[in-house]
C-alpha cells in the first residue's frame, strides 16, 4: 500500500511538472514593448538639459526602430542595426563615462530581453 501511495505521488509530481513546462515563457519575446523612461535615465546618468533632449530623441527612434525589427522577417538583422544605430547616436551625445554606464544598462537590458547581440 506505501509502495502504491508513493507510486501515485510520483505520477502526479511528474504531470504537473510536465503541464507547467508548457506554461513558461520563451527567452525571445516577440515583440519589444519597453518603455524607456527618459526620467528615470536622466538621473542615473546626470544628463545636462541639452543631452536630455537629445536623449529623448533618440529613446523615441530606437523604441520605434526595435518594434519595427520585432515583427520583421529579418529580425536579427534589424535588431543588429537598431542596436548599434542607438550607440552611435548616443556616443555622439554623451560623454565618456556617461557612454560606459549607458552601454553597461542596455546591454543588461538586452540580456533580460532574451535578444542576443552577437
Amino acid at each position: 500500500m506505501k509502495r502504491f501511495g508513493m507510486t501515485v505521488l510520483v505520477a502526479l509530481a511528474l504531470a504537473t511538472n510536465l503541464l507547467a513546462v508548457g506554461k513558461q515563457p520563451t527567452t525571445e519575446r516577440e515583440n519589444w514593448n519597453v518603455n524607456i523612461n527618459v526620467n528615470q535615465l536622466s538621473k542615473y546618468l546626470q544628463l545636462t538639459g541639452n543631452q536630455r533632449e537629445k536623449v529623448t530623441d533618440i529613446c523615441t527612434y530606437f523604441n520605434e526602430q526595435m518594434l519595427r525589427a520585432s515583427r520583421s522577417s529579418k529580425k536579427q538583422q534589424l535588431l543588429q542595426k537598431a542596436v548599434y544605430g542607438n550607440l552611435k547616436l548616443m556616443r555622439q551625445t554623451l560623454d565618456e563615462k556617461q557612454y560606459t554606464e549607458y552601454v553597461r544598462l542596455l546591454n543588461v537590458t538586452l540580456r533580460n530581453r532574451g535578444i542576443a547581440m552577437e
